[in-house]
């Protein structure tokens, strides 16, 4: 697509900054671009955030997530629990109804009622449906009717678990478990993909893929604020596909966007000072929000000593493992290569922000003396007989390995970069052929056992996400009585023991925990950061402002 075009369709979809002195003051559209573009509709399929965003704001769940990451209410307005942990009832409200659709009679949206959902999960948990989000639902009872779901009424449901699992909630806010009519999906069949019908604070009105998607305000949305004005306070959100990211920049700017997330190397130098401060020249046009993003970078060790390239390799000693974690300075690499746009991990494995999180867990920090001590403990003194040690990485993270390599030979160890393709490189760390790799975990739901999980013996990849083999008994012990526990605060003690238990032994090493950073104009009010990245967009508004034009 010409630039010139591209230009054109941004005017014809968007609210322009002269369009917008003649519209009234309630019509008001938020429009924000995807570069990556958006491919399916369905929240069965929205396992990435450019998926997740856009179907966040057509469908709901029986819980939400706030930004603070407790769970909320949402279609269900209360539930409780069996004391065993096995039986979950939720209770559902009355007024919520699905958006009106030529997939019912006469058109109109009927109201949602408990087997909506017995339907939705199970249409999830279907292998024909091939959904990504079918192991949300792997604790549920298989060997019951509809895998445990029960419809006792329609405003109550029922959900039976293998199992008990505390993060069963924190499971249930994402999209796989957001409901749709079975009427639509028939209807529609596999082109429900790009004619959803939810029950969300907005609806579909137009999609022409690669070009232009918006989205209007549901009038009869059952959520209220806490004046009891109905939400959503916007118009509508327009969404545009452009590629270049110099071109999105330049687009939001010039106000034709509302709203950035990220930070690129197009974007870092004209956004940012060199200390990773909004430049002053936009602070009067431009807002950037940040906050912690559930998001862990790493380094890992393969350490299953039944291999035999593992037992040959230096890193299956652990203090070879520990003086790496000790030899690289994590301020000085977020300062010069990330302009402190995240949060160096002194901490364990799970990051900052998360529910249990802990300052006084104390990880590793930079001390190359120690680091020059552990080396000669594991045989190589000043790193005398140490051969180079490969690290596998992929290009985005070059600049990172760089600098731990250069960091690292100070202390004797010898780093040699290997860059593979992405595809490649997450196929050989899955099978085990990596010894040392760069990796990160992104949480899936708001519960430290997201990350913990990493590290359970049962979960070893390539079936599970266990990619370092690490296995130990007191770790796995923790791990099945945290599960165990109802009380929120006695999880996470169990937690921070697990944490504690993997630092000393170095199969993973947190070099930094990643920040949400949001730019909004100053017309733009109600966004905030979301440890997620979760784009909530039903409280948020747009104030009349003539200077909005950036």
């Amino acid at each position: 697509m010409s630039r010139t075009l591209l230009l054109f369709l941004l005017s014809f979809l968007i609210v322009g900054c002269g369009m917008q002195k003649q519209q009234p003051d309630t019509d008001f559209v938020f429009r924000y671009n995807e570069s990556k573009g958006i491919t399916t509709l369905d929240p069965a399929f929205a396992r990435s955030l450019p998926l997740i965003w856009p179907t966040h704001q057509l469908f709901n769940g029986l819980v939400q997530l706030s930004d603070s990451l407790t769970i909320d209410p949402c279609i269900a307005h209360s539930w409780s629990k069996s004391d065993n942990g096995l039986v979950y009832t939720f209770y559902l409200r009355k007024d919520v109804y699905f958006h009106n659709s030529s997939a019912f009679p006469n058109g109109v949206g009927r109201r949602v009622v408990a087997n909506d959902f017995v339907y939705s999960f199970n249409r999830i948990i279907n292998p024909q449906t091939a959904s990504p989000g079918a192991w949300i639902f792997s604790v549920l009872n298989s060997e019951m009717h509809n895998n445990g779901c029960v419809a006792i009424n329609d405003t109550t449901l029922e959900l039976n678990l293998t199992k008990p699992f505390p993060p069963f909630l924190g499971l249930l806010s994402m999209p796989y478990a957001y409901v749709v009519p079975n009427e639509a999906v028939k209807c529609f069949g596999n082109e429900f993909r790009k004619n959803p019908v939810g029950t969300g604070p907005f609806a579909l009105k137009y999609w022409r893929e690669g070009e232009g998607l918006v989205f209007r305000r549901n009038p009869n949305y059952f959520e209220f604020d806490e004046d009891s004005v109905r939400l959503p306070y916007l118009e509508a959100i327009s969404i545009s596909f452009i590629v270049d990211k110099q071109s999105e920049l330049l687009a939001f700017l010039l106000g034709n966007l509302d709203f950035m997330s990220g930070i690129y190397s197009s974007s870092k130098d004209e956004l940012l000072t060199r200390s990773g401060i909004l430049n002053p020249k936009y602070q009067n046009t431009i807002r950037m929000i940040t906050g912690p993003y559930l998001n862990t970078e790493y380094l890992g060790f393969l350490v299953d000593t039944s291999l035999q390239h593992v037992n040959s390799s230096p890193t299956s000693n652990p203090n070879v493992r520990k003086a790496i974690a000790y030899g690289f300075d994590r301020d000085r690499m977020m300062s010069y290569l990330r302009s402190n746009l995240g949060y160096p991990a002194h901490n364990g494995l799970v990051p900052n922000g998360m529910p249990g999180f802990t300052n006084s867990l104390r990880g590793y920090s930079y001390n190359p003396e120690l680091a020059k001590l552990l080396l000669a403990e594991a045989g190589y003194p000043n790193g005398k007989g140490l051969e180079p040690i490969p690290l596998c990485t992929t290009e985005d993270y070059v600049d990172i390995c760089e600098f731990l390599q250069h960091q690292l030979s100070e202390i004797g160890i010898a780093i040699e970069i290997e860059v593979l393709p992405g595809a490649a490189y997450r196929e050989m760390m899955a099978n085990s052929k990596l010894l040392f790799f760069r990796g990160s975990w992104v949480a899936d739901y708001a519960d430290s056992e997201n990350y913990l999980a990493l590290l359970y013996s049962d979960n070893f990849s390539p079936s599970g996400p266990n990619y370092t083999h690490f296995r130990n008994d007191e770790f796995d012990r923790l791990y099945r009585e945290s599960l165990l526990q109802n009380n929120d605060s006695l999880r996470y003690l169990h937690y921070v023991k697990m944490d504690s238990l993997a630092l000393s032994y170095a199969p993973i090493i947190p070099m930094y925990y990643d920040k949400v950073v949001r730019f909004v104009g100053t017309n733009v009010v109600g966004m905030k950061p979301n440890p997620m990245n979760l784009l909530t967009l039903k409280r948020v508004k747009k104030i009349k402002n003539d200077t909005n034009c950036r």
